[in-house]
């Protein structure tokens, strides 16, 4: 089964880059097998349709404006995307669901799942993400993990950390 973690959104823009910033902190954590692709989709939107047409499974990372407080964490599936997610949210997610129509019309869609978080702010110009936000990624990134164990899929390798501790003027 070849499955797509695919992070979108847009960095420029507080908690509206929260799917970027979940699949960073995956790639820069784990190692996933080769039927496992972690994409960075940005605002592509229809530029997206190859990717996910070429994916039997598809975890679609992002902000999701539900209505709950920010900082609420999210896992649609089925009729539940169209209908609660991507209608109020940002233009590329109007792509995405229309990325995704276009699967069916070519018979290729994916099984997909959204995971996100409710964001706080995502009309503010600015790279860093809400602290609401911010605390929630490594609940976010747990969340993919989940799915893709849920789905059968081999759990990725925790990458070597290339930190080196410092050690204090007593240590020597």
């Amino acid at each position: 089964m070849k499955v797509t973690i695919l992070g979108v959104g847009n960095t420029l823009f507080t908690d509206e880059g929260t799917g970027i910033r979940v699949a960073e902190y995956l790639s820069e954590r784990y190692t996933f097998d080769g039927s496992v692709s972690l994409v960075d989709g940005g605002t592509l939107g229809l530029g997206l349709l190859g990717v996910m047409g070429n994916a039997d499974y598809l975890i679609v990372v992002d902000a999701v404006r539900n209505g709950g407080a920010p900082g609420s964490l999210y896992r649609l599936c089925g009729d539940e995307i169209p209908k609660r997610v991507f209608p109020k949210n940002s233009l590329h997610q109007v792509d995405l669901i229309e990325a995704l129509t276009l699967c069916q019309v070519l018979d290729k869609v994916p099984d997909t799942v959204v995971i996100g978080v409710e964001p706080l702010d995502i009309e503010t110009f600015g790279i860093e993400l809400t602290p609401t936000v911010s605390a929630k990624i490594s609940a976010v990134a747990q969340m993919v993990l989940d799915e893709l164990k849920r789905i059968g899929v081999a759990a990725p390798r925790p990458k070597e950390s290339d930190h080196v501790p410092c050690h204090s003027r007593k240590d020597r």
